[in-house]
C-alpha cells in the first residue's frame, strides 16, 4: 500500500524532476490513481507539501501545475543521488568520530542531529560518540550549524589502537543482519520479475507502457528505502556475502529496461492534461 506523501515523492523525483519539474494536478491524480489513491488523498498530500514548503502551486485559468520549490528540489536530488551513485572508496583505515553534548532545552536539536548522522551514514558507539569510516566533517559541520549547536559537537579524526577486528566494531554499530535481509528480500522479490520481464521481450511479447510505468515506479518505491537503512560502508569492513553490489546491479537493469515505455506512459498522461487545457 503507497502512502500519498511517499507516491508524491517517488513520482517527482523519478519524473517530475527530469521532465520541467512541473505536473498538472490531473496528471497527478491519473497516474496515482495506478496505486490506489484517491483523487481525495492526492489532492490533501500536495495541499500538505505545499504548507511544508516541498512543492509551490501555478494556477492557469481552471487548471492547477504544482513544481518543486528550491527546498523539494534539493531533497529529491540528495536522494536521487544516494541512490544511483553509491559509495565505492576503500577504507583508508581511519574513523571519523562525531561526540556531542547537548543540553535538555535543545533536545529537539540533538534528536535531529541523531537521525541527520544516521542518514549520513554513521554509527552509534553510544549515545553521544558516532563513527563512519569516511571523512564527512563538512557535512556535519554544515548540520551542526544549521542546528544551531556547533559549540556544542566535536569531531575528530583517528584509528583504532587496540586489537578489536573493525568488523566487530561495525557489526555493533550497524545493524548488517537487518540491512542484509532487506537486499535479501528485495532481490527475492525482483529478481524473478526481471526474468519475466526479459523473457516476455525475448519472446516479442508487447508490453504496454502503462505496465512499465507501473512496475517502474514499484521497483523505484522499494529500491529507494534501502540507502536509508544501508550506510554504504567499505566492503573491507563488511561480511563476504554482503548483497548490495548484486541488489543495485539489478535495480539498473530492471530500471533500465522498464524506462523507455514508462516514460511513454508518462509523457502521454501529462500531455493529455495540458492539451484539454487548450481546449
Amino acid at each position: 500500500m503507497f502512502r500519498p506523501r511517499a507516491a508524491m515523492l517517488t513520482l517527482y523525483g523519478d519524473y517530475v524532476l527530469h521532465k520541467g519539474g512541473e505536473i498538472g494536478i490531473g496528471s497527478l491524480v491519473r497516474l496515482l490513481g495506478n496505486f490506489g489513491l484517491s483523487e481525495q488523498a492526492i489532492r490533501s498530500a500536495v495541499s500538505r507539501m505545499c504548507r511544508s514548503g516541498l512543492l509551490k502551486a501555478n494556477r492557469t485559468k481552471r487548471k492547477s501545475y504544482y513544481s518543486l520549490t528550491s527546498e523539494g528540489h534539493s531533497l529529491l536530488t540528495e536522494g536521487a543521488q544516494r541512490i544511483f551513485q553509491r559509495k565505492k572508496s576503500h577504507w583508508d583505515g581511519n574513523w571519523n568520530i562525531v561526540t556531542y553534548s547537548i543540553p535538555e532545552r535543545k533536545r529537539g536539536a540533538r534528536d535531529r542531529l541523531r537521525t541527520e548522522l544516521g542518514w549520513l551514514g554513521y554509527g552509534p558507539v553510544s549515545e553521544a560518540t558516532w563513527i563512519s569510516p569516511y571523512d564527512q566533517t563538512k557535512e556535519v559541520e554544515e548540520l551542526a550549524e544549521k542546528l544551531k549547536i556547533k559549540e556544542c559537537v566535536h569531531i575528530f579524526s583517528a584509528q583504532h589502537q587496540g586489537s578489536t577486528d573493525p568488523r566487530k566494531i561495525v557489526s555493533r554499530c550497524w545493524d548488517l543482519g537487518k540491512i542484509h535481509q532487506k537486499y535479501a528480500d528485495f532481490l527475492t522479490e525482483y529478481r524473478p520479475k526481471l526474468e519475466e520481464h526479459l523473457k516476455r521481450l525475448q519472446a516479442g511479447e508487447t508490453i504496454e507502457p502503462s505496465e512499465c510505468f507501473v512496475e517502474r515506479f514499484k521497483l523505484i518505491h522499494e529500491y529507494r528505502k534501502l540507502p536509508f537503512f544501508d550506510p554504504d560502508l567499505p566492503l573491507e569492513l563488511l561480511p563476504e556475502n554482503w548483497l548490495r553490489l548484486q541488489a543495485a546491479a539489478l535495480f539498473n537493469e530492471y530500471h533500465d529496461s522498464l524506462t523507455e515505455k514508462a516514460n511513454e506512459y508518462f509523457d502521454s498522461v501529462s500531455e493529455n492534461y495540458r492539451d484539454t487545457r487548450r481546449t
